[in-house]
């Protein structure tokens, strides 16, 4: 079971990729079946986008579905590792990789642009976060929209997060069984601290990774993207993970 279909679970069996091993493994415990995504590429369709911008695009799950469906798409991600296992995903010929982070994307327009799963969530400072819109907004055409979700605070979706209620175990080829499991270790205003742990039984390695999301408020993410030349059209709620999350649809003016 992957952690994200846990109520309000933090996504993967690793937040981050700084390890060969776990990004490699990172699908198996996310599932062959990404529902979470069909929300997005639904949107696409309703919006008739023929370009995408997928930032923070990880392995390249949404960015390779959509190639495959004819979509022109380009995934930037900061992680290498991350990366490499994008670019062995059917379709992923079809996309342009970018490593970095959006301010790194080349000139370009596109219609749509997504930041799924906790993306939105990972830029702690205000300007990081202020500099990636702005990125996001350049790279738009005018009247383009950008998509992306961010969980309530209210909801306190970290309560969950205990090996008790993330734990999940897989048989991975080429690795034998795998644990992975969340841990909550501190809350200190918006910021919430966690731990994800991998451990490959095989050899006994266990994989620590820290991480942290801030949890900004409907009202402070709809001012920075008014300061940052978007309008918000739309807050909806995520179908999937009904009263969880925010789905903000801004569209570049």
């Amino acid at each position: 079971m992957s952690v994200d279909d846990l109520d309000g679970g933090a996504s993967g069996a690793v937040d981050s990729y700084s390890n060969a091993r776990c990004a490699a493994i990172y699908d198996v415990f996310e599932g062959p079946d990404r529902y979470d995504l069909d929300v997005y590429a639904a949107m696409v369709d309703e919006f008739g986008a023929a370009s995408v911008l997928d930032v923070g695009c990880g392995t390249g799950a949404f960015a390779s579905m959509l190639a495959v469906r004819g979509v022109e798409v380009v995934g930037v991600d900061p992680s290498a590792l991350a990366l490499d296992v994008a670019k062995s995903k059917p379709g992923a010929e079809r996309v342009t990789w970018v490593h970095g982070t959006a301010p790194d994307v080349p000139p370009l327009q596109v219609d749509m642009a997504f930041m799924t799963a906790n993306v939105a969530q990972v830029f702690l400072g205000d300007e990081d976060w202020s500099e990636t819109l702005r990125a996001i907004h350049g790279c738009l055409r005018e009247g383009g929209r950008l998509v992306f979700e961010s969980r309530r605070p209210e909801r306190k979706a970290w309560e969950d997060w205990t090996k008790a209620t993330t734990h999940c175990r897989a048989e991975v080829e080429g690795e034998g069984p795998v644990e992975s499991w969340v841990q909550l270790e501190s809350v200190d205003g918006e910021y919430v601290r966690f731990v994800g742990v991998t451990v490959f039984e095989s050899d006994g390695a266990r994989v620590e990774e820290r991480s942290t999301l801030r949890f900004r408020s409907r009202d402070d993410l709809t001012s920075s993207l008014e300061r940052e030349g978007f309008v918000v059209d739309e807050i909806r709620d995520a179908p999937d993970r009904p009263g969880r999350e925010f789905v903000f649809i801004a569209r570049a003016v």
